[in-house]
């Protein structure tokens, strides 16, 4: 038997079309109204790598932009509660790979340039040898930034890790 397979994460926002800008400028993902300011499907395109760089057939997931007032899809056409974003704990966590052409830096400037909370920066984590940081958009979603260790990382000058 085979595993369900994950598809698609949506993150939750009050402003769909914000929303959706805020995560094509951080990232350079391409965004899609489907339909504009209802729902909008994020494509971070491209294929998850082979060892060697190359492209492998599977292909990088995309995300959804939801309206919290209706979130699309729904059999009753008017939605249902809640209707309103959950600010008050602990939600869903989404981890982005950086690619080898930005830095975290760079993104944790540009979300926080667009309205995101800065978290954490500059932290090694070796259970999984890589460095990280994080933000939590204006929606409320927190965004882990990933860069792998490689082989025998060493981590930097005033890095945090565990």
């Amino acid at each position: 038997m085979k595993p369900n397979t994950l598809i698609f994460v949506d993150f939750p926002s009050d402003d769909v079309e914000a929303c959706a800008r805020f995560y094509g400028e951080v990232f350079g993902w391409t965004v899609e109204g489907r339909p504009t300011g209802v729902f909008h499907r994020g494509v971070p395109g491209g294929f998850f790598p082979l060892d060697d760089g190359s492209d492998s057939p599977i292909g990088n997931l995309h995300v959804g932009f939801n309206d919290v007032n209706n979130c699309r899809p729904h059999p009753d056409p008017a939605g249902v509660e809640p209707r309103h974003l959950s600010r008050d704990g602990r939600g869903v966590r989404v981890w982005i790979l950086v690619s080898d052409d930005d830095t975290e830096d760079a993104i944790l400037e540009r979300a926080e340039a667009r309205g995101a909370e800065v978290l954490w920066r500059h932290h090694y984590w070796a259970e999984f040898n890589g460095f990280n940081g994080a933000f939590r958009d204006p929606w409320g979603t927190t965004v882990v930034l990933w860069s792998k260790g490689g082989d025998n990382p060493q981590i930097p000058e005033g890095y945090t890790s565990e």
